[in-house]
């Protein structure tokens, strides 16, 4: 963690970019921190990269998903990240009430007072990253030999006001997963955290891979922390964006063991609990990235990582 000194100069830095960014025309504030619409610019850069972690992905032949920002409430809670990130994560709330309730409501609204009271849980879920709405889909089910590869792609909502423009509060993620033995997740990590690797490296990007850990929440997340970097279960890919002394996570390539085939019955080819793993590459991430390292006109980035992105 960076101390106080050294904190002030990253939020100084974040903001500076943030500025440039929404000055450029390149994000779009929303009035809500961390929330932004992208220009078209934004996200022919985006569309680039996806077409590039297509390309590189192929040789998977990957079974495509692509899931809404939604899952099931009744799925969330057969995982534990409630338990984990509850400062994290997004409900989706709406009105169940009679015309009595709803002119209390707007009785409310009229005289600034919180009016989200009148307002309960649905049944529906933010999703927090995108691999969560597929485990519910292979509930109950023996895996192939050869296990299962998934392509996905969606947004990803995490409660998390920033003015770091790296750290979105709605951002997407493409990830592919690996669903199957111990020794198949693994190896799907591994694979994937070499390539992941060079794909950044082919756009002149100065990524490191570093052990890593999930911000867990409270005094347990301590354990569960140290834990995580113990068995060295998740790496992350980073850039400098905002601080070469802090640089900022783009990809994330990560082990779970058998947690989701536990949590929702997965068997794997050698009937034992489906172990997983995933590459996650962060969209807007690597998109910002870009824009730091080259600059903010991609008509002048070097020609070479322009014909990668199909931008040339």
């Amino acid at each position: 963690m960076p101390d106080g000194h050294s904190q002030l100069a990253l939020a100084d830095a974040q903001r500076g970019f943030q500025e440039r960014l929404v000055h450029a025309g390149l994000l779009i504030p929303l009035g809500v921190r961390g929330l932004y619409g992208r220009s078209g610019v934004f996200e022919r850069i985006v569309q680039g990269i996806e077409d590039l972690v297509s390309r590189e992905g192929a040789w998977q032949q990957a079974e495509v998903m692509r899931f809404p920002p939604l899952f099931a409430r009744a799925h969330y809670q057969r995982l534990d990240h409630i338990a984990n990130f509850p400062d994290l994560l997004g409900s989706v709330h709406c009105f169940f009430g009679d015309e009595r309730e709803h002119r209390g409501m707007l009785a409310e609204l009229d005289a600034g007072d919180d009016w989200a009271g009148h307002l309960r849980a649905g049944e529906s879920m933010l999703v927090p990253a995108a691999c969560y709405p597929l485990y519910p889909t292979a509930s109950g089910s023996r895996l192939p030999d050869q296990g299962r590869v998934v392509d996905l792609e969606t947004f990803v909502f995490r409660h998390e006001p920033s003015d770091d423009p790296a750290r979105m509060q709605m951002f997407r993620q493409r990830e592919f997963v690996r669903m199957g033995t111990a020794e198949q997740a693994l190896e799907h990590r591994d694979r994937w955290l070499r390539t992941g690797v060079a794909l950044l490296e082919s756009l002149r990007l100065p990524v490191a891979s570093v052990l890593a850990n999930d911000p867990f929440f409270g005094r347990g997340g301590k354990v569960m922390k140290a834990t995580q970097l113990e068995q060295a279960l998740k790496y992350e890919l980073v850039v400098p964006i905002c601080s070469e002394e802090h640089p900022t996570a783009v990809t994330s390539c990560n082990c779970h063991l058998d947690h989701f085939g536990r949590h929702f019955d997965i068997l794997g080819p050698d009937e034992q609990a489906a172990h997983t793993s995933c590459v996650g590459f962060g969209l807007e991430r690597i998109t910002l990235a870009l824009l730091k390292t080259h600059g903010l006109d991609p008509a002048c980035w070097p020609q070479a990582v322009r014909d990668r992105l199909g931008l040339s």
